[in-house]
């Protein structure tokens, strides 16, 4: 199964005498497992990463045609200038426009019913022309519509600064430093709510701050938490009469309750936190609605008296065997309701309307265009919105929004992602087919590749993530057509440790059950294969962040199962990680990975983390991407990777490293840049599935 070489020669061929490898030349004979690379104070590190950064530079020079192509090919068959969907509030429409040589967003608004007065009150992309990087994080009107609130993140280390400036066109004034991103205004238009980092980078306490007349007083601490395992974030009922702050870990929550006129109030618990137990809040006056798994591990709905929370909590939705609930937006006509099918693996939104005795006068799931398929709601600001917008989209449907009618059941297209080019979506096939993991565990396999080639064995990249009970519902990729167009097809295996099939199967690939998801990532290899979909020599995997922790436990246990394999800020030191405290995200995860404090936890830990577990065995080449300013997964995890893999020497291609010195764990944050990462990274692929030549 190695990966076929381009047909020019390779990059080190006209070289004579090849210079020592990064790897050769700052290796340290007493650190053999490359810790001393954790040091970013080191100047040595700085240097090993350029060097590397250098090294893979040289080795992709063959291939910079082909990155041009195929980041040119995604320009021309991507419509470059963007118009978001106009919002109306109580007093102005709001939208973005992206201009087709821009790398953000500039935010537009005019009166409602004088769409003729436009005016910009933020142009993100002259903001970003002095930064190397530029991520907005939060961004909120004040209620009467009058101050604008933003966080912004100019390093990539997800610290944030807060902006305030009076609309439409006054001067932005730095407020607050080293903040967290999420920002909420109270209805009393002069209270701004935010979060705070503890020394992990853990949002540890909410504050408020007081604004007069846009001048901010000194901030006032309204919430703290403790526990290192917790994380707090805040919000407001779409009633707009309750802030809502909440305290949660990976497996329990705590809600507090603000009146949002009078945020100057103490914060009242809504409910205790109980060990395991998760619960959401949604509003309608007079009543709460609790999303919780109490008894009930795929979730139900309660509801609750507004005037008596410590009284009886009456059932509204029932548990159900075959069904998760995930989520419960309320109107004043009722509820709309994100359910997931188990068996199917398909998502769906129900509309629940309700009179007041919570009898139900309606209870429908609205239609699909096609399954398996995404489907969400949009924004739908106003809280007596009978016109609801979803988000549909698919791996051969562009992304595509719309308005539902309740009344009268209509359905008009509000906007269409347009895809230009010879290969349309009608030229695209998806296949939903079912691997047998080693337990017998039917595992849900999605495929998409052109229609003409359907029915034959394809070169593939195998798609995987599979971690924090995320979902990989389908979704539209207008990059991914230049593969599909040279042939590739293109996997994805919903394996357990992800949402897809709801919440039994997020259980069944955590804690100590994770392996499970390494076995189910090989089973689905292996079924595209056998079930004629794909190419056994010619299969590529892909995995970012904890994808990568899935694709580089998966290569441990069946390193010649793939050709090459691309990952992306990899979390591969899992055990060392998770015994460090003092990093973010570190405590926070014991309830996902599990605390090394515990021998038997340490234990399971070590038997499945990628660095601990490397072996001189065939690997296959892989192509290694990490980010400097990247908090979540330090860069120096695919940096180690890399140097313990290329000083084994036993891959059956080369191990490259790239660490994007300027960006954090998303990767760059100008799109135009971020599409020519993806274009470098796709020229690997396709150059280790044998394609390098082939063109559309």
């Amino acid at each position: 199964m190695k990966a076929q070489p381009p047909h020019h020669s390779s990059p080190t061929a006209s070289r004579s005498e090849p210079s020592p490898s990064p790897v050769e030349r700052f290796r340290r004979a007493d650190d053999p497992e490359w810790h001393w690379l954790e040091d970013r104070d080191d100047a040595q590190v700085q240097a090993f990463l350029e060097a590397a950064n250098e090294e893979s530079q040289l080795w992709m020079r063959p291939l910079e045609s082909l990155v041009e192509r195929l980041y040119h090919g995604h320009l021309a068959r991507r419509e470059l200038a963007v118009h978001g969907l106009r919002t109306a509030l109580d007093r102005f429409t709001y939208w973005s426009e992206t201009a087709a040589d821009a790398d953000y967003p500039v935010w537009w608004r005019h009166p409602n019913g004088s769409a003729e007065e436009t005016s910009v009150f933020l142009d993100l992309e002259a903001r970003a022309a002095a930064e190397h990087y530029l991520e907005l994080g939060d961004m909120a009107l004040s209620p009467d519509e009058r101050w604008l609130a933003w966080t912004e993140d100019t390093s990539g280390d997800e610290r944030f600064a807060l902006y305030l400036k009076s609309l439409p066109d006054g001067e932005p004034r730095r407020l607050l430093d080293e903040i967290g991103p999420e920002l909420t205004w109270a209805e009393d238009n002069t209270t701004l709510l935010f979060t705070r980092y503890d020394a992990t980078q853990r949002p540890d306490s909410i504050w408020r701050l007081p604004l007069d007349d846009g001048q901010a007083g000194e901030p006032v601490l309204v919430l703290s938490e403790d526990d290192p395992e917790f994380w707090l974030g805040l919000g407001k009922t779409r009633s707009r009469q309750w802030l809502v702050l909440e305290s949660a870990s990976k497996d329990t929550s705590e809600c507090y309750l603000l009146p949002a006129m009078t945020p100057e109030q103490p914060p009242r618990c809504f409910r205790p936190r109980e060990k395991g137990v998760e619960y959401g809040l949604e509003h309608r006056p007079g009543h709460f609605y609790v999303l919780h798994n109490h008894g009930a591990p795929h979730f139900c709905l309660d509801v609750v008296d507004e005037d008596d929370l410590n009284g009886p909590w009456e059932p509204l939705i029932a548990h159900r065997d075959d069904t998760t609930l995930e989520d419960v937006e309320a109107f004043d006509w009722g509820l709309a309701i994100t359910e997931r099918d188990h068996h199917e693996a398909q998502v769906r939104i129900r509309i629940v309307e309700l009179d007041d005795r919570h009898g139900t006068s309606r209870d429908e799931r609205l239609p699909l265009p096609e399954s398996p398929c995404s489907v969400m709601l949009g924004d739908v600001p106003h809280f007596d919105s009978r016109r609801l917008r979803l988000r549909e989209e698919s791996f051969v449907m562009p992304v595509r929004w719309l308005e539902h009618d309740l009344d009268s059941g209509e359905r008009q297209v509000l906007k269409s992602q347009p895809i230009h080019g010879n290969l349309q979506p009608e030229h695209l096939c998806c296949e939903r087919l079912w691997a047998r993991a080693h337990d017998g565990e039917r595992i849900p396999v999605s495929v998409v590749m052109r229609a003409d080639l359907a029915g034959h064995p394809l070169p593939t990249l195998l798609y995987g993530y599979g971690a924090y009970g995320e979902v990989l519902d389908p979704w539209f990729s207008v990059a991914r057509l230049e593969l599909l167009a040279r042939g590739v097809a293109f996997a994805v295996a919903h394996v357990r440790g992800g949402g897809d099939r709801g919440e039994p199967w997020y259980l069944a690939g955590k804690l100590e059950h994770k392996e499970n998801s390494f076995r189910d990532f090989l089973a689905a290899r292996n079924a595209l294969v056998e079930q004629g979909f794909s190419d056994g020599e010619r299969i590529a995997a892909y995995g970012a962040s904890a994808g990568g922790l899935l694709v580089g436990a998966s290569l441990n246990l069946a390193p010649e199962a793939f050709c090459a394999a691309v990952l992306d800020v990899p979390f591969v030191d899992v055990l060392r990680t998770m015994e460090n405290p003092d990093l973010p995200l570190t405590t926070a995860e014991y309830t996902e990975w599990g605390n090394p404090d515990e021998p038997d936890t340490r234990k399971r830990i070590r038997a499945y983390s990628p660095l601990d577990n490397l072996a001189p065995q065939p690997y296959p080449t892989l192509f290694l991407q990490g980010s400097w300013h990247d908090s979540r997964v330090p860069y120096w995890e695919p940096a180690k990777l890399y140097a313990r893999l290329t000083e084994m020497g036993t891959a059956r291609g080369p191990i490259l490293l790239r660490t994007d010195m300027a960006a954090g764990h998303g990767g760059a944050s100008g799109r135009f840049k971020a599409w020519y990462d993806n274009a470098r990274q796709d020229a690997f692929i396709l150059w280790a599935l044998g394609l390098a030549d082939k063109e559309p």
